[in-house]
């Protein structure tokens, strides 16, 4: 009977003790989470850090995302939005290839100038993350805050000449690569040898790059859209908050 006395007591200190413990690490895990922000409120007004904080986050996804699908093959060629196609003062060109059985020529300029661009386009994405990185508190606001392409237009502003310069050597090589030069001189050539037409003599490797990056924004347009219109794409807490908050300014 002694024996038995004992341990309803031993058992009664082990049941409380385990409850204590376990109540302990709740509050104390409550407490984490206050701390660190991992219970971040998605509602309310977001304070001027979150805000630029959230932006350069939502930014920083979109561009990379934007750069990954356009450096990926088929990402100009496949893309209607983006494809480059023959320069305007070239058009005729291309259309009189054509006329005269050589649209498989014509067809190889085109496929070749949007490989290039997919190649260029790889240097696209470190340009567009030191932008986000150099961005102010008064930047971030005026985008979240700002038109639907606010962040687009930001980055054309900050990243056009950056692109260009580093665009243009990768294309250079890139068209030489893929035989885009050749193709082109091709072109030109037999465009050139026939009656009464003015010869052509375009800078290539100049129009492809401006293509690449006017691409680039388009792209980083519809990135930007889907973060401001697309509940899903908000895929973190602060993305929530801070884009729930502009949503209820607009």
């Amino acid at each position: 009977m002694k024996r038995i006395k004992l341990v309803y007591p031993t058992l009664l200190a082990c049941f409380l003790l385990t409850n204590f413990s376990a109540q302990a690490q709740f509050k104390i895990g409550d407490i984490f989470k206050k701390a660190t922000g991992s219970g971040t409120n998605t509602s309310g007004k977001p304070s001027t850090l979150e805000i630029a904080s959230g932006i350069k986050q939502a930014l920083e996804i979109g561009t990379s995302r934007g750069a990954d699908l356009l450096s990926a093959k088929d990402g100009f060629m496949g893309n209607l939005a983006v494809k480059i196609l023959f320069p305007p003062e070239a058009q005729k060109v291309e259309k009189t290839l054509r006329t005269v059985g050589m649209g498989k020529l014509a067809d190889n300029v085109i496929l070749s100038l949007n490989r290039a661009a997919e190649d260029a386009a790889k240097e696209a994405k470190p340009i567009f993350i030191s932008a986000i990185k150099q961005m102010t508190i008064t930047d971030a606001t005026n985008i979240l805050l700002g038109s639907q392409d606010a962040a687009t237009n930001y980055f054309k502003r900050v990243t056009t000449a950056q692109l260009m310069e580093k665009f243009k050597p990768v294309i250079n090589t890139s068209l030489a690569k893929v035989g885009a030069t050749k193709y082109w001189g091709d072109a030109t050539t037999q465009y050139n040898k026939l009656p009464l037409v003015k010869p052509l003599n375009s800078d290539l490797s100049d129009y492809v790059a401006q293509k690449a990056i006017e691409g680039m924004f388009i792209q980083v347009a519809q990135e930007e859209l889907k973060i401001r219109d697309n509940l899903g794409a908000r895929s973190t807490s602060l993305l929530q908050k801070v884009f729930g908050y502009a949503d209820k300014n607009k």
